[in-house]
């Protein structure tokens, strides 16, 4: 759900503001509303670069202290901006070194594979030759094409001959025009043993910075980090008070923010104890109010799911408690096996011990998906790639497995469940929203869709009803007809009432066939992952007859290890992106759900 939010006006003098901004602060429960761009601010800019400068050299160093075991990170010594600042460009200093010497060393180790070809010479040897009146030029052409003339002609000599491609040189008097169709290369400008010395030199110089930057990564972490807080407290305090506004000559300072009801009682009585000035405020059309979710443990769970899409707005419902049952089944319906589901669940108990707490509600998550897949595992015996149909152990409870005809069915009553589900919350949003008459039509076609299914579908399923009900059904769904057609749209002609409830008849028959079609593949991508789990069962059995029992057993583990590890990433990618397909498109779409809100950030230190 969407927590309540109270609408406020601070007023307060100017001499007083300082301090009233860090009781605010201290308070930490007020969003400021936002009534001006912060794009064009310079100083704000400023702040944000800074951090995304802080930011970079954090990752770094994570990725620095990864490598090590268990590294002991030093506390945060106490530091002033300027003192950050001048540290974190020292650590970008040296790391731009690092990229310049590691540019260098490419550079060189090129140079030097090159001038392996052409041996270790001196370009001493060859300035003596310069000086006595010869010249030397270097060549390469491919073997075909080298002519053996020239070696007497301008004395040549063959350094060396790879991959069909002949280096030489010619020794020449400096007046001599060389006439060879062959590439002149460009050389460096050092001989074998001075580049070698030099990568030599650039690799101790880089090893003396990484060495540094891991020292720092241990040292100077934390100090980032709180170098981080003090510029996001600054960008904080600075926003506020460009939002504020001066008025009365710039002596009374207005700013306007809002405060979740249930924290708005204890700001109000440390206000008042302070002598500061607050006027509560009626929400209008077109505030965007701030939107803090507010649900019980399961349901909070799904709350990254919901920002992965858009908060909601502040007059629609949460969507998070109406499709977080859903998207768990769903994933266990496309996970498929229960034994994958039973490592996904101890894997994530395992890890919940060893992970900081912010990522122990992603690990709670993932164990329901875990014991979601196990109990679909066992109603479509599934486990390990292994038809529990037929093992002969289950044999006597084999009739109460789901065939594949069954999970289909299941899989399209399931959407169309959901589908009329969200159907009824776009109607009681409907309610909520713009009141009764509004959401007729929307209730009636509701009516409509389960008095269809009902005498339709019903049936189908072998649920065999007398005539009576039938006709009771048929009747409640000419009348919710009647009613969609006729008050679709409370207040205008009838006319333009039919017009528009035929086209949203049109539009509701086409989108409920194929949604419903849409949910289909939660059956085909469950079976799959049991089929192709079952294969490598297969092949760790038919690949390895007639081997020796132990060079057979260790192929098949490695046979099966391979396979199902790889069907287990399969499974789980499959299991994620399709329950939120189906969530996204499909429940969004039919419980008309828009989104759009901005997350409550209250005013507060960090």
């Amino acid at each position: 759900m969407i927590s309540t939010m109270n609408k406020y006006a601070f007023m307060v003098y100017h001499k007083d503001y300082e301090s009233f901004l860090a009781q605010l602060r201290g308070l930490g429960v007020v969003h400021v509303q936002e009534v001006r761009s912060t794009s064009e601010n310079m100083d704000l800019q400023l702040l944000l670069t800074q951090r995304k400068r802080v930011d970079l050299i954090l990752r770094d160093f994570n990725k620095l202290n990864d490598k090590k075991e268990k590294p002991e990170l030093l506390p945060a010594r106490s530091i002033t901006k300027e003192e950050g600042l001048a540290l974190l460009k020292t650590i970008e200093e040296l790391q731009e070194r690092k990229q310049q010497l590691t540019s260098a060393q490419a550079a060189l180790e090129k140079e030097i594979d090159y001038m392996k070809i052409w041996g270790n010479f001196s370009y001493s040897d060859l300035n003596r030759l310069k000086k006595a009146g010869y010249k030397v030029t270097f060549f390469s052409t491919p073997s075909s094409r080298f002519e053996p003339e020239w070696i007497d002609e301008y004395n040549v000599i063959e350094i060396n001959n790879i991959q069909s491609v002949s280096y030489f040189i010619t020794i020449t008097p400096k007046d001599v025009v060389i006439d060879i169709d062959a590439e002149r290369p460009k050389m460096p400008d050092m001989g074998l043993s001075e580049l070698e010395a030099n990568n030599q030199q650039v690799r101790s110089q880089i090893e003396l910075i990484n060495r540094e930057l891991d020292e720092r990564a241990v040292n100077d972490y934390n100090v980032l980090v709180e170098l981080d807080k003090l510029l996001q407290d600054e960008y904080n305090l600075s926003n506020v008070k460009i939002q504020t506004d001066a008025q009365a000559d710039d002596k009374l300072m207005v700013l306007e923010g809002w405060v979740p009801v249930d924290t708005a009682p204890a700001m109000e009585i440390a206000l008042e104890q302070d002598g500061y000035y607050y006027q509560p405020l009626p929400i209008e059309e077109g505030d965007k109010v701030p939107i803090k979710l507010k649900n019980n443990k399961f349901t909070k769970l799904y709350e990254p799911i919901t920002k992965m899409f858009a908060l909601p707005k502040y007059t629609e419902f949460d969507p998070t408690p109406f499709f977080a049952p859903f998207f768990m089944l769903f994933f266990g319906l496309c996970f498929g096996d229960g034994g994958y589901g039973l490592i996904m669940f101890l894997v994530c108990t395992y890890f919940k011990t060893k992970v900081k707490p912010n990522y122990k509600p992603y690990l709670t998550l993932f164990q329901f998906f875990g014991v979601s897949a196990v109990f679909v595992g066992i109603l479509t015996g599934s486990f390990f790639g292994v038809s529990l149909i037929e093992v002969p152990a289950f044999e006597s409870i084999k009739d109460y497995f789901l065939s594949t005809d069954n999970l289909m069915t299941l899989s399209i009553i399931l959407g169309l469940v959901q589908i009329v589900f969200g159907k009824i919350v776009a109607a009681f949003q409907t309610k909520a929203q713009r009141g009764v008459k509004h959401s007729v039509a929307s209730f009636a076609w509701v009516f409509v869709i389960v008095a269809l299914l009902c005498a339709f579908g019903l049936p189908i399923l072998d649920i065999h009803l007398s005539e009576t009900i039938i006709t009771i059904f048929y009747g409640i769904a000419i009348i919710g007809l009647l009613v969609a057609l006729l008050y679709n749209s409370p207040g205008k002609n009838v006319f333009v009432n039919v017009g528009s409830g035929l086209w949203t008849t049109y539009n509701t028959a086409s989108g409920l066939l194929g949604d419903t079609l849409s949910y289909i593949r939660l059956f085909a991508i469950g079976l799959t992952g049991a089929i192709l789990g079952g294969v490598f069962n297969s092949l760790a059995i038919d690949m390895t007859e007639g081997l020796a029992f132990i060079p057979r057993a260790i192929f098949m583990i490695l046979i099966l290890v391979f396979g199902h590890s790889l069907n287990f990433a399969l499974c789980t990618i499959s299991a994620l992106v399709h329950p939120l397909r189906l969530t996204f498109v499909e429940y969004y779409k039919n419980a008309e759900f828009q989104g759009g809100g901005k997350e409550y950030t209250p005013f507060k230190k960090v």
